[in-house]
């Protein structure tokens, strides 16, 4: 039964998506809604400042059970360099909001830091300050600052019909790893080869910002603009499809069997499992991008056999998954299968 008595209405009822949608009317309508938030600023190169934030929230994004510290670190970093990634900038900078228990050991708070630094090392990217505070719960709050030009500006709302849809990487391994490091049980499934490949997958996601350099060498040789929508799919590729098609007014079908997926996953479960995982798992940190088809396969062509086009922008709206079989529509693409907080 739908609750409508809005003084008595729980987040639980409205879910992530709903709850975003009314805070969005407390924010600037032309910034909201994208991975970050691309500002005009004063600099002599006429750059934007690109902006994010990201929390995450002990028993709710990591565990002692499947993440250490540093691997907490890490995947802190990653997701907010990944977001800036999403909307074409180049890392700046990041500060860091941490609310701890008193009962904290100090050790765990300093490999913490060390997992964070050791992947914004590789991106030249420090930690310019930040906060503690006490909480009843560890709670990690960044906010990443990064820059690019406008024309570089990547967005959800921009893709057209005819797009070719461009995933940068395999889908699937991040929840394959989960589920290995939550069923100690399952390790004697795998080779131990496999084993590592699909846990190092949850544990230490690449942010793609190998991606900006790339696309600007394919779209910019007349100082044009990037024609480019995207984002990333750390809340499942299935989610980031659904997000752009409706945000620009479009409809997509995506070929199952273009779906990029690990190696080692299809060799531990079924294919069935397998695209689940990759559909709905989320945590991949990789691009989802929407391009005129011929850069599409440029693109696809540079970054090697992990990433692939798996469908098309269409002037229909709705997603739609094709299987060899025929076509099935996927109510679930609205989030219902993915994750999604106050979902319980």
């Amino acid at each position: 039964m739908v609750n409508n008595n809005v003084d008595s209405l729980k987040v639980a009822e409205i879910g992530e998506q709903g709850l975003l949608q009314r805070l969005h009317q407390f924010c600037p309508s032309e910034i909201i809604g994208d991975d970050g938030a691309a500002i005009a600023w004063k600099s002599d190169r006429g750059e934007n400042l690109v902006v994010t934030t990201d929390v995450l929230v002990d028993r709710v994004h990591f565990s002692d059970r499947t993440t250490s510290a540093q691997d907490v670190g890490w995947r802190a970093a990653a997701a907010n360099l990944s977001d800036l990634a999403a909307m074409g900038a180049a890392p700046i900078g990041i500060t860091v909001g941490l609310g701890l228990p008193g009962q904290t050991p100090v050790r765990w708070v300093e490999e913490l830091y060390q997992g964070m630094v050791s992947c914004l090392n590789r991106y030249h990217t420090p930690i310019l300050g930040g906060d503690v505070v006490r909480s009843a719960v560890i709670t990690i709050a960044i906010t990443a600052l990064g820059q690019g030009s406008p024309k570089q500006v990547i967005r959800r709302s921009t893709a057209q019909p005819g797009d070719a849809i461009v995933v940068t990487g395999a889908h699937g391994g991040s929840r394959a790893g989960l589920e290995l490091l939550l069923n100690p049980e399952l390790k004697g499934q795998l080779t131990p080869e496999n084993y590592q490949v699909l846990v190092r997958s949850h544990q230490r996601p690449i942010p793609r910002l190998d991606i900006l350099p790339i696309l600007l060498s394919l779209t910019q040789s007349d100082g044009a603009s990037i024609r480019v929508s995207g984002m990333d799919s750390s809340d499942g590729l299935a989610d980031a499809v659904y997000q752009m098609a409706s945000t620009s007014g479009t409809g997509a079908i995506i070929q199952a069997d273009k779906i990029p997926i690990l190696p080692a996953l299809l060799d531990w479960v079924p294919p069935a499992k397998a695209l689940e995982w990759a559909l709905y798992g989320g945590e991949d940190f990789e691009l989802v991008l929407c391009l005129p088809p011929a850069t599409a396969r440029a693109l696809v062509e540079t970054l090697g056999p992990m990433s692939a086009i798996i469908g098309t922008i269409t002037k229909e709206t709705g997603v739609c998954l094709v299987h060899s079989a025929g076509v099935n529509h996927i109510e679930s693409l609205t989030g219902q299968k993915g994750f999604e907080h106050f979902k319980f």
